[in-house]
């Protein structure tokens, strides 16, 4: 699935995405550390894979969306 970074904070490597109809979702430092990323700025677009759907979302990992 793909999202967009909406905020990221590099000191607890947690943060949250904007999926594509505007729904913001969290994730933790063992979602952003699956992924091998160092940094993640706003606006970034980005690959998710979680866990549940809708409210019960999860994600487990955040990577960059390469083309």
């Amino acid at each position: 699935m793909q999202a967009t970074s909406y905020t990221y904070d590099p000191e607890t490597r947690t943060g949250s995405v904007l999926l594509d109809d505007g729904t913001p979702v969290d994730f933790d430092a063992q979602a952003f550390d699956a992924g091998g990323l160092r940094l993640l700025r706003p606006g970034q677009r980005v690959r998710i894979e979680g866990s549940g759907e809708g409210a019960e979302l999860r994600i487990t990992l955040v990577t960059l969306q390469t083309f």
